[in-house]
C-alpha cells in the first residue's frame, strides 16, 4: 500500500512540473490564433512584377493572423484590374497606372512600392560584353521593339553581325509591357513587336533558351533576391540615357539587385520604365480584412520591400496612402 502511493504521487508530481514547464516555455509567446479575432479569407490576383513581394506581406501577415487565409494569383495587370472591378478577387495587383477609364468603372488604388522593368538578353550571346560596354539608345530600343527596322546584333552596335534578333514580347495584357512601349516614344502594347509570350516567367525562360533573344522583365524576375545577381542565363541591355554610344559611369549600375534599386530610387533609373506599383479594388474596401491586411503592407510591411527586392515609398507618399485607408 505505501509502495502503490509513492507511485501514484510521483506520477502526480512529475505531471505537475512538465504543465508548469509547459506554461512557463509559451509565457512569452505571441497570443494565440484563438485570442486573434481576424480571420477570413482574402483572395489577390494581377500582375507578376507584384506577385513576389505580395507573396511575402502575406506570410508576414498570416504569422500574426494564423487565422486567415490568403490565395495568390499572377496572372498580370490585366487581369487584377479585371478580377478586382468584377468582385472576383478581394485586391488586384497592378503594375502601372491607373486610366480614367478604370476610374470611372470604380477602381481604387493604393500604391505600395516600386520597381522597373529591364530590357534583357541571352548571357551567352557573343556580342553580350560589346553591348553592355556600349548600350543601347531609346532610339535603338525603338527601333527593335516598334519600328522594327533594327533586326540584326550588328544593327544594333555597328558591327558587322548578320545574327537575327529574336524579340520577345508579353502575350498577356500586363503592366511591364505598358510601361516598356511607354518608356519608348509613349507608345503601348498593342505597338510592341516580337513573339507573344505568356509573363514574366515565359519571357525570361524564352530570352534564356534563345542564344540571340532579347525581351524585357520585371526587375524580380531578372534577378535573385537570394544572391542579388541576375539569374543564370539572363544579363541585361543597360540603357544608353546620353546617347553618346558607351555606358557612363553614372549609367552603370546593374550589376546586381541593390544597384539597380538604388538607381531606381534616385531617379537614375528612367520612369517609365520604372514605375509605382498598386493594389486596386472595386471602390475603397469596407472588409475589415482587407483594410487589417492593407494597412499592414504600408506600415510594419514596408520593412521587408527592399528585402524582397523592391524600392520603398518616399515617407510622404505612404503617408498619403494610409489617409486613403482611414
Amino acid at each position: 500500500m505505501k509502495v502503490k502511493l509513492s507511485s501514484q504521487l510521483l506520477v502526480i508530481l512529475i505531471f505537475a512540473f512538465f504543465s508548469g514547464l509547459f506554461v512557463s516555455c509559451n509565457h512569452n509567446d505571441k497570443p494565440s490564433a484563438s485570442k486573434d479575432t481576424l480571420k477570413g479569407k482574402l483572395t489577390i490576383s494581377g500582375a507578376f512584377a507584384l506577385y513576389p513581394l505580395t507573396i511575402r506581406w502575406a506570410e508576414e501577415f498570416r504569422k500574426i493572423h494564423p487565422g486567415v487565409t490568403i490565395n495568390i494569383s499572377a496572372g498580370g495587370a490585366g487581369k487584377g484590374m479585371a478580377d478586382a472591378l468584377s468582385k472576383m478577387a478581394d485586391l488586384g495587383m497592378y503594375s502601372k497606372e491607373v486610366s480614367p477609364e478604370e476610374m470611372a468603372k470604380g477602381a481604387w488604388t493604393l500604391a505600395c512600392a516600386k520597381d522597373a522593368v529591364l530590357p534583357v538578353m541571352n548571357a551567352a550571346n557573343p556580342l553580350a560584353k560589346t553591348i553592355q560596354a556600349a548600350g543601347v539608345t531609346k532610339d535603338k530600343f525603338y527601333g527593335i521593339f516598334i519600328s522594327g527596322k533594327v533586326t540584326t546584333w550588328g544593327d544594333l552596335i555597328g558591327m558587322k553581325d548578320a545574327n537575327t534578333m529574336q524579340v520577345f514580347t508579353r502575350s498577356d495584357a500586363c503592366g511591364a509591357a505598358d510601361m516598356w512601349a511607354k518608356f519608348m516614344m509613349n507608345k503601348k502594347q498593342e505597338d510592341l513587336q516580337g513573339i507573344g509570350v505568356n509573363g514574366d516567367p515565359g519571357v525570361a525562360d524564352a530570352v534564356r533558351k534563345t542564344i540571340y533573344g532579347i525581351g524585357y522583365n520585371n526587375l524580380n524576375f531578372v534577378f535573385d533576391v537570394q544572391s542579388r545577381k541576375p539569374y543564370q542565363g539572363l544579363a541585361i541591355v543597360p540603357i544608353d540615357l546620353n546617347g553618346n554610344g558607351k555606358i557612363d559611369k553614372e549609367e552603370d549600375f546593374y550589376h546586381s539587385m541593390d544597384e539597380v534599386m538604388a538607381a531606381i530610387n534616385d531617379g537614375r533609373y528612367p520612369s517609365p520604365p520604372a514605375r509605382r506599383l498598386y493594389f486596386v479594388s472595386a471602390g475603397k474596401p469596407v472588409n475589415k480584412l482587407v483594410l487589417a491586411f492593407l494597412n499592414f503592407i504600408l506600415s510594419d510591411g514596408q520593412k521587408f520591400v527592399n528585402e524582397a527586392g523592391y524600392v520603398c515609398l518616399k515617407e510622404d507618399v505612404i503617408r498619403s496612402q494610409l489617409n486613403k485607408l482611414q
